[in-house]
């Protein structure tokens, strides 16, 4: 029995959530709730859905969570997953993208990329014949924010109507995505940042125009306690991203005062209500337990918030390979 919804995406790529519908969006949600589900019920086990398939990761970036998440996503439903590193892979040196793309489609079902410029996953999918997802790039990230809608999802039932507030590096690929996802569902969203880290005017403009379909919002605040306030979800990701370590002490003084602590939460005014809850994409710096945080105190959350009731990373974590479960199966199954 195949239990796959029909939701338009057999043999597509997914690249960016702005290429998918609201309504596929949604159900790729949905689904990944269901799969949880057939999950605990163990139902997989006697019907895999991905039996003979092969699945390429095709990483540039290291990985734990992205790259756990796929493989066990693949192997639950019967399939094969493949891993190429960086040291696998030849882009622009020994071989171009789109010979390597032409290669991994005659060998493979479907190709997961883990990198730095969007263009590349862009190439694979042009030249691959076969669907490509994007576990990470520079510029976006959509297999986190469906995760993060899942996890909100189950915590509050809804998804429409409620308002999360991103803290921190407001121009970066999951804040990009999150304003994205966050629009596409019908949640408001303000980024909260300094005014160096301002989202691309682009993207804002994405992210506003598919706000306008729900009646929701897009804002940018460069105010913390200002702008969490009423936020049922506060959200924050590392101050600098792979590939930014050169402007690691300019970032810090930025956004230091960008840092999502006990204050921060309370000035939501939803903590006393249990309306409120944190999300981060790990990883995290929210102790003194590793050595950048030991050497620099680049601390973005507290761990009295990390560790709160109220924070859900773990059950987030998780979801990651639930959605990209879904994500695949709705290409391929």
């Amino acid at each position: 029995m195949n239990i796959v919804p029909a939701l338009g995406l057999r043999n597509k790529s997914l690249l960016r959530l702005a290429d998918i519908s609201d309504e596929q969006m949604l159900g790729l949600v949905d689904f990944a709730i269901a799969l949880k589900a057939r999950k605990r019920a163990g139902e997989h086990l006697q019907n895999p859905l991905l039996k003979g398939r092969n699945i390429c990761l095709v990483f540039q970036k290291s990985s734990t969570r992205t790259r756990c998440a796929t493989v066990v996503a693949v192997r639950d439903e019967g399939g094969n997953a493949e891993y190429l590193g960086q040291s696998d892979i030849h882009f622009g040196k020994k071989e171009s993208v789109k010979d390597s793309a032409r290669v991994l489609g005659r060998l493979f079902d479907g190709i997961l990329f883990r990198g730095f410029a969007h263009s590349i996953v862009e190439e694979l999918a042009e030249n691959a014949g076969v669907p490509v997802w994007n576990g990470l790039t520079d510029e976006w990230h959509p297999t986190q924010i469906l995760a993060d809608l899942q996890t909100i999802k189950e915590h509050f039932g809804i998804l429409k109507g409620l308002k999360l507030a991103f803290v921190g590096d407001g121009r970066n690929n999951v804040c990009n995505s999150l304003m994205i996802g966050c629009a596409k569902a019908g949640i408001d969203v303000v980024d909260v940042c300094p005014p160096e880290l301002s989202p691309d005017p682009a993207v804002l403009a994405m992210a506003e125009a598919a706000a306008a379909r729900h009646g929701s919002t897009v804002s940018v605040s460069h105010d913390p306690a200002a702008g969490v306030r009423g936020a049922n979800i506060l959200y924050t990701d590392v101050w600098v991203s792979m590939g930014e370590e050169a402007v690691f002490q300019e970032r810090l003084q930025l956004l230091r005062p960008f840092q999502v602590n006990m204050d921060l939460v309370r000035a939501t005014g939803n903590l006393d209500s249990g309306r409120v809850m944190f999300l981060h994409c790990l990883p995290a710096f929210h102790d003194n337990s590793t050595d950048v945080s030991k050497t620099t105190g680049a601390l973005e959350v507290t761990d009295d918030v990390f560790e709160a009731p109220f924070s859900k990373v773990f059950d987030e974590a998780e979801n990651r390979m639930h959605t990209i479960k879904a994500m695949i199966l709705s290409s391929l199954a």
